[in-house]
C-alpha cells in the first residue's frame, strides 16, 4: 500500500469506553489508579510528545504514518522513541503496513482521561459557582 492510498478503519463504539479510573470528584485514587493516569499524563507531559500525539490525532482519517508526522523538530530516531513512549502508555495504537507504521489515537484511554478530569460528574454544586 503506498502513501496515496486510504484504507477503511473500524470505528470504535464510544459506548464500549470504560474508564480505568473513577472521576477526581468521586473520592480519593487509589495508588493503581493513580499509577496508571501518571504514565499516560507523563507520557504527553513532554512538548514533542504532546506534539506527535496532536499530529495524531488531527490527521485526516484519524490516523497518521510514521512519515507524515516526523516534523517536530527533532531526529527521526527520537520521534521514533516519542511515539513508542506515547504507544506504551496506551495513549496510541501503531499497526505496521509494508515499511510504514501507521498510528492511531486510541480512544477508550482519551475517554478515560478526560472523565477522571470531569470536575462536572460527580461534584457537588459549589455556592456562588457559575454553571
Amino acid at each position: 500500500m503506498s502513501k496515496s492510498e486510504v484504507a477503511e478503519l473500524p470505528v470504535v463504539d464510544a459506548g464500549t469506553v470504560v474508564p480505568c479510573c473513577p472521576p477526581i470528584t468521586a473520592g480519593e485514587l487509589s495508588r493503581d489508579d493513580a499509577e496508571k493516569m501518571a504514565v499516560m499524563f507523563k507520557a504527553l507531559s513532554d512538548p514533542v510528545r504532546l506534539r506527535l500525539f496532536s499530529k495524531v490525532a488531527s490527521h485526516a482519517g484519524g490516523e497518521a504514518c510514521v512519515c507524515d508526522i516526523s516534523d517536530v523538530g527533532v531526529s527521526q530516531p527520537t520521534v521514533s522513541h516519542h511515539l513508542k513512549k506515547l504507544r506504551e502508555a496506551g495513549l496510541l495504537t501503531s499497526e505496521r503496513r509494508g515499511t510504514w507504521v501507521y498510528y492511531q489515537v486510541a480512544p477508550s484511554v482519551v475517554a478515560a482521561m478526560s472523565a477522571m478530569l470531569d470536575l462536572r460528574s460527580t461534584a457537588a454544586p459549589r455556592s456562588g459557582a457559575a454553571g
